[in-house]
């Protein structure tokens, strides 16, 4: 027996913010534990909170990318548990009355496309984070009230791959909607995944299983593979899955039980007294949808047909807001697109890479790397001399004065590259003989001696035109 897969996904999101969501105090990740909190966020006695309008604003932005139903009444309820996490012993969040609803994102998979329902999207706080260490739990609450958005899909997911696509298209809209960081190493962003199966044909739904806090979009995909084949198995061998929440184990690559689901827990939600309803105004509305961010595919867009860049270099360029901008920000000092394009993708990219570090301004500005471009492109130096300058520019010089403390001034004076051209020709005459004979690789090894006897300051275009020309006499 085969079965159909039934997925449904929620991602919790932290929205990029300077303040918590309902108080003032700094959202921070890497700072010393409990230096980012207030008592606010630890819910001391008689204090009161205060809605972020920034997070309003990020949330209102992430329902009109996921081209949600926003509800201009934004209304909060209380969400009743204990647990050590929760300081105040309730969350803050919107059960009944979420800012967005009906929304949808399309994915590509396998070269075709597909619509994938969002259920809802709603504001509430994060919780504190715990560290746990043998028999002691330590508790961080520098997390403890972080906006979230939690953004809920339909269970309209079919398998693995198109979970994965999912999530990488919801990161990227999130990400360029400069809406969170989506860092899921860092856990600002994160799947919960709902998996059941069903025999084909059949109009029901199959027990549901979760699989808690995954991390990042290859085991998105992994876990569901695994869960589906460990559901099967249950399945085929006459036995019932059981409703439970489970977590993904990296070195096994199997689902490993966390807890069984008795029922469903009762929140005893009511709405939060401390936040009255709140009517969003026309203006506060249309102000946000009047300036949302492009998307990524709107960016590659405007690349290839404004840009005139290939498909497979805009893809790249738009794989990251990071890098996106970068590019932007390179041409808007004037340099030139494709040559700013390559430089990125063949150069920029393989040392990001290389230091695990996409902040690519904080080791060279924008404006310093158009410089470099600018001054290949206007022949002050060669390809092979601005390879050795960026090298040093990764290190914090700047190319201006990195080309003048070296002397790489690119030789483009016609009597000069004539001297230098004359004696390899004189010194070579085998390979004169072999261009003559129709090998054109002579070329190439020709234009190389200019370029080792220039020590390397020879204009390359120049040397090749002068030594057809050149060739030709002889």
């Amino acid at each position: 027996m085969s079965f159909e897969v039934i997925i449904g996904i929620e991602i919790h999101c932290e929205l990029k913010t300077k303040t918590k969501m309902f108080s003032g105090a700094p959202v921070s990740f890497g700072l010393p534990a409990n230096t980012c909190v207030n008592e606010i966020d630890l819910g001391h006695p008689g204090t009161l909170p205060s809605l972020n309008k920034r997070a309003v604003e990020l949330a209102i932005t992430a329902c009109e990318l996921l081209n949600c139903k926003v509800d201009r009444l934004i209304r909060f309820d209380r969400k009743n548990y204990y647990y050590s996490d929760l300081p105040k012993g309730f969350q803050i969040t919107q059960q009944f009355h979420p800012i967005g609803k009906d929304g949808y994102v399309d994915i590509e998979v396998d070269g075709g496309s597909k619509r994938i329902r969002i259920n809802r999207l709603h504001m509430e706080e994060d919780t504190a984070k715990q560290f746990h260490h043998g028999d002691v739990t330590w508790i961080d609450f520098n997390r403890a009230s972080t906006p979230l958005v939690e953004i809920v899909s339909e269970p309209d997911i079919r398998s693995g791959k198109e979970a994965a696509s999912f999530v990488e298209k919801m990161k990227s809209l999130l990400e360029f909607g400069d809406i969170s960081d989506v860092r899921m190493e860092e856990g600002s962003l994160r799947c919960d995944v709902n998996i059941s199966l069903r025999p084909y044909g059949y109009e029901g739904f199959g027990t549901k299983v979760e699989i808690k806090n995954l991390n990042s979009v290859n085991n998105v995909q992994r876990a569901i593979e695994a869960e589906i084949i460990r559901q099967s198995e249950v399945y085929l061998q006459g036995e019932s899955v059981v409703q439970s929440t489970r977590r993904y184990d990296e070195a096994s690559r199997k689902t490993v039980l966390m807890r069984k689901k008795e029922g469903t827990v009762d929140y005893k939600y009511f709405p939060e007294p401390n936040i009255p309803p709140i009517r969003i105004s026309d203006e506060f509305y249309q102000r946000i949808k009047d300036n949302l961010p492009k998307t990524a595919e709107q960016r590659k867009s405007s690349y290839i047909n404004d840009l005139n860049l290939s498909e497979a270099d805009a893809s790249i360029l738009t794989s990251g807001k990071d890098l996106a901008d970068y590019f932007e920000a390179i041409v808007h000092c004037g340099a030139p697109v494709k040559n700013t394009a390559n430089w990125l993708i063949s150069e920029v990219l393989s040392v990001a890479n290389l230091r695990n570090d996409r902040k690519f301004s904080d080791w060279i500005s924008p404006s310093d790397m158009a410089d470099l471009l600018i001054m290949i492109k206007e022949g002050k130096i060669s390809g092979k001399q601005a390879k050795e300058v960026f090298a040093d520019m990764v290190n914090g010089g700047k190319p201006k004065d990195i080309v003048a403390k070296k002397g790489m001034v690119q030789v483009s004076d016609e009597g000069q590259l004539f001297t230098w051209v004359t004696e390899i020709l004189n010194q070579n005459t085998q390979s004169v003989e072999d261009y003559k004979n129709g090998k054109d690789r002579a070329l190439g090894f020709l234009v190389g001696q200019v370029m080792k006897l220039s020590k390397g300051k020879a204009n390359p275009a120049m040397t090749s035109e002068m030594l057809v020309k050149e060739l030709s006499k002889r």
